[in-house]
């Protein structure tokens, strides 16, 4: 990485990136990460891992070029944090079960982080962590992941439905809303706006029901290229193509498509 990133005869696309510029690229390979496993594919997780720790030296890389840090103060980081938070583990500390483990993972954090405040202040700068409960979610997760834990620390404070059958009147209650807004036209923020509530009253649902939102939602897109694929074969064999067919003659291959995967 040091010799892409060298000015005077590295990769002139390596050269120009920051911080910014690669970040979505993180996120990224780190869904590419979650993809292997999700396929049960382990030399596809094997090079995903590879790409994944790539973005960690390109970022370690720019900070050494800034004497900032470099990959081995990542390195050391991780070690001393993970020390410090297995004291059962590396330490005198007694956990004889992974809910105590939990517990005490979350009573260690939160005095790194009140300790990483103090030396925010000390070096001038501003105090930005808040103080609020939903302050310490990250603003750096995906938005489907950050509802999910926004309202798990709500509910810590008992801000939160009781049964899973209210949620599910939330959902009609902002279906509905949806639907006013559509139909008003008028406004497309507004419009935004009532969408993303029933994003955020389904994460609600499927936090009740116990159900990880992300996975749901990657188990419906695999399905949904599963039997479009599964359409297209259909329409392949008889020399035909989608573009080519009615809705209705779509959907209809749709729904065989549907039945042969419950057979």
């Amino acid at each position: 990485m040091a010799r892409l990133r060298d000015p005077e005869g590295g990769c002139p696309w390596d050269i120009v990136q920051t911080y910014e510029t690669i970040a979505p690229y993180t996120i990224e390979e780190a869904y590419e990460v979650a993809d292997a496993i999700a396929r049960g594919d382990i030399e596809d997780l094997r090079d995903e891992l590879g790409d994944l720790l790539l973005q960690v030296v390109f970022h370690a890389r720019m900070a050494e070029e800034e004497d900032a840090f470099d990959f081995g103060s990542v390195v050391e980081a991780i070690c001393t944090k993970m020390i410090r938070r297995h004291p059962h583990v590396f330490g005198a500390g007694a956990a004889h079960d992974p809910a105590t483990v939990k517990a005490n993972w979350a009573a260690i954090k939160a005095q790194e982080k009140a300790e990483r405040r103090e030396r925010r202040v000390a070096r001038g700068l501003p105090d930005d962590t808040g103080a609020g409960l939903l302050d310490s979610v990250s603003k750096g997760l995906p938005p489907l992941l950050r509802a999910l834990e926004l309202q798990r620390k709500a509910a810590t404070v008992g801000f939160d439905w009781n049964d899973p059958r209210a949620v599910l009147d939330k959902i009609a209650e902002e279906c509905a809303e949806v639907v006013e807004a559509s139909e008003d036209g008028s406004n497309h923020d507004a419009l935004a706006d009532e969408v993303g509530d029933l994003f955020f009253v389904l994460v609600n649902l499927a936090r009740h029901l116990k159900v990880d939102p992300e996975a749901a939602l990657g188990r419906a897109n695999a399905k949904f290229v599963r039997r479009f694929a599964s359409m297209e074969e259909a329409l392949r064999q008889n020399g035909e193509i989608p573009q080519e067919k009615t809705l209705n003659e779509l959907e209809a291959l749709w729904v065989a498509a549907k039945e042969a995967e419950r057979r």
